[in-house]
């Protein structure tokens, strides 16, 4: 394959431009995730955050703690050169405290997928919990931690509702607005656009 200049790339070039745009568009995939969460939190009547679920379940609380708690936990496991954030505290946390937590432990899931699937990382194995056998870095991770906050998003959505304290349509709609989101989150055209 040649280049606008009319030098030929090597198959180890064009791999790592690849594996580069891979993890580029991992980091803001996390972003955009991360955003709902934040937008979720935003638009939550304050009520909602403690208030005791039906059932034994956590609270919208807990379920954002446990969230930035595991993320920690990834970053530790798979990416120990990063400095990870602290934990979060459950029975204390407000919602100021959880959106700053989230927003420091999404960046920094943000910088060990753009390294792990950008290929130049130290990250070579994605150690979701110490009992879990280690998976090697790659999109399945990125799948996984989006899989696992979106559980936990619905659960947030659901109780908030059940309890008598549900989101405004414009976070419910908000969340599903991917072209906005990608925008938000760094990519100027939203999805498809690389630049």
């Amino acid at each position: 394959m040649k280049t606008r200049r009319g030098k030929v790339r090597t198959g180890e070039t064009e791999t790592r431009l690849v594996h580069a745009q891979l993890g580029r568009a991992a980091a803001r995939i996390f972003a955009a995730n991360e955003r709902m969460n934040q937008m979720i939190i935003e638009g939550l009547d304050p009520a909602a955050w403690n208030a005791k679920p039906p059932g034994k379940g956590r609270s919208i609380a807990a379920i954002f703690t446990h969230v930035h708690n595991v993320r920690t936990k990834w970053v530790r496991l798979t990416a120990p050169h990063l400095k990870v954030p602290r934990q979060l505290q459950r029975a204390h946390c407000t919602p100021k405290q959880a959106r700053a937590g989230l927003a420091e432990s999404a960046s920094c899931c943000a910088e060990m997928l753009a390294e792990a699937l950008g290929g130049e990382g130290r990250a070579r194995k994605f150690v979701r919990d110490g009992w879990a056998r280690p998976w090697p870095v790659g999109p399945e991770m990125l799948c996984y931690m989006i899989s696992h906050e979106a559980h936990h998003r619905g659960q947030v959505l659901m109780l908030a509702h059940q309890m008598g304290f549900p989101l405004p349509k414009e976070v419910m709609y908000g969340i599903w607005n991917w072209e906005k989101l990608w925008k938000e989150c760094g990519a100027p055209g939203g999805p498809g656009d690389d630049s």
